[in-house]
């Protein structure tokens, strides 16, 4: 089981500032999920061309089963996560998005201007997440209890979580 933060950012790639979203997402995977699993973390630059190659090697070549990025999810000129995406995923998951601006809208106005999407390609999740540490958590606690089940239904590798902190939907077997 591989699981990978992307942080995508032309400024933390170029060293401009300290990534902290992809090390708050590995840390939130760390207190919530109980499986073994190998940790990536990539901090890649804005623009579609660069999203799209690194998602496709994490997918194709590296065979990530989950896929958690951060950052380019707003309206900015250089926000083209979910335009990455769109080239990279094979099937949309538009409830992940849904959720994630439903819960974040409780804590912020602006996030009605989030355009954080999920899709699959192949036996791999991708998850884009805001890019503020505070939003990651707020949205990795609301969709993270239906990403285990996902991961099963794809093929992808096992995932369970501490059930204190996440409790992973499956649905009971007959």
């Amino acid at each position: 089981m591989k699981i990978a933060a992307v942080t995508i950012s032309d400024r933390a790639s170029a060293g401009v500032y300290e990534d902290k979203s992809g090390p708050a997402i590995l840390a939130y995977l760390e207190a919530v999920v109980t499986t073994p699993y190998e940790p990536i973390h990539r901090i890649i630059p804005d623009g579609i061309e660069s999203v799209v190659s690194h998602l496709q090697k994490l997918v194709d070549e590296e065979k990530v089963d989950l896929i958690l990025t951060t950052g380019g999810t707003g309206p900015a000129l250089r926000d083209l996560t979910p335009e990455a995406m769109r080239q990279v995923m094979e099937k949309e998951l538009p409830g992940f998005g849904e959720l994630m601006r439903e819960v974040s809208l409780r804590e912020v106005p602006t996030a009605i201007l989030s355009r954080q999407t999920a899709g699959t390609r192949g036996a791999s999740l991708i998850i884009n997440l805001p890019g503020k540490p505070s939003a990651i958590k707020t949205c990795l606690d609301a969709v993270f209890p239906a990403v285990p089940y996902c991961l099963d239904l794809i093929g992808a590798g096992f995932v369970d979580t501490d059930p204190e902190l996440i409790k992973a939907f499956r649905p009971k077997k007959k």
